[in-house]
């Protein structure tokens, strides 16, 4: 077990035809997340979701806005008990075609309002629940103002 907490970079990406990507993960108990992961020492938190996306999805993004901060602490959605810091982006992409690694079984490209009859996990849910919520109207316009 990791003793410390572990900065990861999460990528709501939008696609020419305003879909967010999600892949459906087996370290996220085969449920739909967003493409990212660990920040390395010494590279910035952009550079990270540049590499992260590239990496797992073959897809190149641009126009990248930072969005949300989550935490899980030993949260029972992930295949081992850690601490992570979640920083998710918005970010653009011009193609729809993924190349996945083997982070990742499969993908779907989906609208926004059909977002959540998807098996999300628990921090890709909590992100668009936590839209729904008063406080949250920075979130809302944030996002509907990008696409």
């Amino acid at each position: 077990m990791k003793q410390y907490p572990e900065p990861t970079v999460g990528a709501i990406i939008f696609n020419p035809e305003n879909k967010v990507l999600l892949c459906k993960s087996k370290k996220w108990g085969d449920k739909y997340v967003f493409p990212g992961g660990h920040i390395e020492l010494g590279e910035k938190m952009e550079d990270a979701l540049i590499r992260e996306v590239k990496e797992e999805t073959g897809l190149e993004i641009f126009d990248i806005q930072l969005i949300s901060l989550q935490e899980a602490v030993y949260s029972d959605t992930f295949e081992a008990q850690r601490h992570f810091i979640f920083i998710d982006f918005l970010c653009k992409t011009n193609s729809s075609h993924v190349v996945l690694n083997d982070e990742a079984e499969e993908f779907e490209w989906v609208l926004l309002e059909e977002i959540e009859s998807y098996d999300l996990g628990g921090f890709t849910r909590r992100f668009f629940e936590e839209l729904k919520v008063e406080h949250s109207t920075f979130k809302v316009h944030l996002l509907y103002n990008y696409i």
